[in-house]
């Protein structure tokens, strides 16, 4: 089976749209390279694609999305009924749709790419998307492309079901001002793993000694009901060089030395956790209150894959630039540089969608380099771009913000991979359940052994295969 479709000509397109007789426009290649915009194009009676997105952090994002849309109505003379939803909110609100079948034509979620979307590619619940993808292939990186390529299982091909917009990755947070308050800078912050955790330690002890009492060193959530919860755990199981799946897909975790990492790693968090680093308000978190608690100065640092945190404060140039500080992960315990895992966000298109011409339309406008790169940028650079064109635009290297500048240096610089969910997609039902952050719980609340709670995250990851592939 090949790996993708091959490109559709624009004559062929031509063709087909003429003998349905719709008024279909169509984006050649060279234009989406350069960056130019779409062609305008008559509007389709009754089509009004109503769209389920993500709500922003800052109102600059929503703005920013809803300029977009208004600027592809005018040119198209088509409607969008928009709904922003807050993240935990949307994803709720599409799992139970998925059983009513009241969904949108459009769907763009950043916990979907994770837990959701190659479940319903596999489901066969999604829109095939090569006719918008394949004409911009070569310009999205190879790992971008294969969070797109997912596996039909019940036409029974590999295809394009998702459009990838924008990426994160995850990098730690922290106020600047309150490591000068104990005499320390940036640094005296070590990049040695051991070595780093410690130091964040020792500033919350300085700190309490000057009567800060309520303030925690290490804002990590862990919580069973927050996404970032297994986000940061994975990647501490990629700091260990702990590999849940193998290269071809499949499960490793009988192999005694994925058991040991994963102890290893609880053992890493009960230890700080027991000695009084960690919030316990932590293990009720939601996806925003890791953001929320740093903000509010409740906590030192904590970790974060998009730039959320920053962007809450861009309107106080001197906390943005000077106040918060930003840095990358610290090296592997074994001296490596850190893998970073990716995070993107994508939009998806329901099969089932009576749109599906103009909803294909309005995403191969918002997919145009000029148009993405605008359309980040006006979002305050929260996310990072996905098109190599995009990347050219001095805005993501810019020195005098730090946030960016360093999100750029991190995925242009830094080794990176996607999730587990692209080998295979049963692990996107691991990510659903949680399952890293129920061990957390046993571990930190129930006062579980660590090997068991290991063992048990271990049974249950092998029947969601099981089950998955029965």
């Amino acid at each position: 089976m090949n790996k993708y479709i091959k490109p559709i000509s624009i004559f062929f397109i031509i063709s087909l749209t003429i003998i349905a007789c719709h008024s279909i426009a169509t984006v050649d290649r060279q234009s989406l390279k350069t960056g130019s915009t779409a062609i305008t194009k008559s509007p389709i009676e009754n089509n009004v694609v109503e769209i389920w997105w993500d709500k922003g952090f800052n109102p600059e994002e929503d703005e920013a999305l809803q300029e977009l849309v208004n600027n592809w109505e005018k040119q198209t003379g088509n409607k969008i009924k928009l709904a922003f939803y807050g993240t935990d909110e949307l994803f709720q609100k599409v799992e139970r749709e998925l059983h009513s079948g009241d969904l949108p034509d459009l769907i763009a979620m950043f916990k979907g790419e994770k837990s959701l979307t190659t479940r319903l590619a596999w489901e066969g619940k999604l829109a095939d998307l090569s006719e918008v993808i394949e004409p911009i292939q070569d310009i999205y990186t190879e790992d971008i492309l294969k969070t797109a390529n997912l596996y039909n299982n019940v036409e029974q091909k590999l295809s394009y079901y998702a459009l990838p917009i924008h990426q994160a990755t995850m990098h730690i947070y922290y106020w600047r001002d309150l490591l000068e308050q104990v005499g320390y800078t940036d640094q005296d912050i070590p990049q040695e793993w051991d070595a780093f955790w410690q130091f964040w330690t020792k500033v919350q002890d300085e700190l309490k000694t000057q009567e800060n009492l309520d303030i925690y060193s290490l804002g990590l959530p862990l919580s069973i009901e927050a996404g970032d919860t297994y986000q940061t755990f994975e990647q501490i199981l990629e700091a260990y060089n702990i590999s849940i799946l193998d290269p071809t897909g499949k499960l490793t975790v009988d192999n005694p030395q994925t058991r040991q990492g994963i102890i290893k790693v609880l053992d890493w968090y009960d230890r700080f956790y027991q000695q009084g680093y960690m919030p316990p308000s932590a293990l009720h978190w939601l996806n925003p209150d890791n953001n929320r608690h740093l903000l509010n100065r409740s906590v030192v640092m904590t970790t974060n894959d998009t730039l959320s945190i920053p962007a809450a404060v861009r309107q106080d140039p001197d906390t943005y630039r000077n106040k918060m500080g930003i840095l990358e992960l610290p090296n592997k315990p074994n001296g490596e540089p850190m893998n970073y895992l990716v995070t993107v966000q994508q939009a998806i298109l329901l099969a089932e969608s009576d749109k599906l011409e103009a909803a294909k339309d309005f995403l191969a406008y918002i997919i145009q380099p000029d148009i993405n790169g605008k359309f980040l940028k006006i979002a305050g650079g929260r996310h990072s771009p996905v098109l190599k064109p995009v990347w050219q635009d001095s805005f993501w290297t810019d020195k005098n913000d730090p946030h960016v500048s360093t999100a750029t240096h991190t995925f242009t610089k830094q080794p990176t991979r996607i999730y587990y969910t692209y080998q295979n997609p049963a692990y996107s039902i691991v990510l659903k359940e949680n399952v890293w952050g129920n061990a957390l719980r046993q571990v930190l609340v129930e006062d579980v052994p660590k090997e068991q709670a290991a063992d048990e995250a271990i049974i249950r990851i092998k029947q969601i295969f099981a089950e998955w592939e029965s």
